[in-house]
């Protein structure tokens, strides 16, 4: 059935969460990244690593998925939608002790060749009200069309247009990072983001893959973990912006290869490659503070 150009506008109810240390340093043991700023917490509320918003946002990112009726996008075809770009602006760093309020909105409804591309936007606050972090991440339904008439309401506050990329300029540095072959059952309990693709042989293999695949989040926090190590001043609280567009898969155990280019002091790009020699993350760019 086609996905209805109505449900632009549409909104989740607003879903609230703690976020303990345990959470957040689990998230960073996941990607294998010991940061002390990530564990020690004798300085204080431990930081969070700067991708570990999509742990809180999974709560709000599944109860978006009932805002179509069930007769319209059915389970399989709800089933055949994937990650296809993420685009995370962070206001301020998250920390352990953080009570975090998550909404997700429809923001776009469009044709796309392979199927129906659906924006939701993430808006995350503390307990004050004051924002935290924004999300808006796309998915590609492979398959399903598009029908009706949008809606004269918008959201507010379009995104902040990223800077150009020059694809075909040389890597500065290109960087190897080992996948195991436990790391995606790793990162779904550390992260508490649950599809069994990732994780259950069957499941994975009737969905049409060789076999589970890493998560698409996984793979960027690794490469956001990397740039911030080799590229970014080492200085986690420096990242204010993470967005990229998803492609090929990791497989595991495999390793992914992150290409690291920096054009000014503003903005890192980066692309990652699987052992196949295939982009898994393309326009990929770090925005930092300065």
């Amino acid at each position: 059935m086609p996905l209805p150009l109505e449900l632009i506008g549409a909104s989740t109810e607003p879903i609230t969460q703690a976020v303990d240390a345990r959470w957040t340093m689990a998230y960073a043991a996941a990607l294998e990244d010991l940061d002390d700023r990530y564990f020690d917490t004798r300085r204080g509320p431990v930081l969070a690593h700067p991708l570990f918003p999509v742990c809180i946002e999974w709560a709000a990112v599944a109860a978006a998925r009932r805002l179509a009726d069930p007769a319209i996008l059915t389970r399989e075809e709800a089933a055949r939608g994937v990650h296809a770009t993420h685009d995370l602006v962070l206001h301020r760093p998250v920390r352990a002790g953080d009570l975090l309020t998550t909404t997700a909105t429809v923001e776009l409804i469009e044709v796309r060749r392979p199927g129906a591309y659906q924006v939701l936007r993430l808006d995350t606050v503390d307990s004050s009200g004051a924002p935290v972090c924004t999300t808006r991440m796309g998915s590609l339904f492979l398959g399903v069309s598009v029908s009706g008439t949008p809606p004269a309401r918008r959201c507010a506050e379009p995104p902040t247009e990223l800077p150009g990329l020059e694809p075909r300029e040389r890597p500065t540095q290109v960087l190897t990072r080992a996948i195991s072959a436990t790391a995606a059952h790793v990162y779904t309990e550390c992260s508490r983001i649950w599809n069994p693709i990732h994780t259950d042989v069957a499941v994975a293999e009737r969905a049409g893959l060789p076999g589970p695949i890493l998560h698409g989040t996984a793979t960027l926090a690794l490469a956001v973990s990397t740039i911030i190590r080799s590229s970014a001043d080492d200085d986690p609280t420096s990242v204010h912006r993470v967005a990229g567009r998803f492609g090929a898969m990791v497989t595991m155990p495999s390793e992914v290869t992150v290409h690291l280019r920096r054009p000014d002091e503003r903005w890192i790009s980066f692309e990652v490659w699987n052992q196949q020699g295939h982009a898994v993350i393309r326009d990929g760019l770090v925005g930092l503070r300065t």
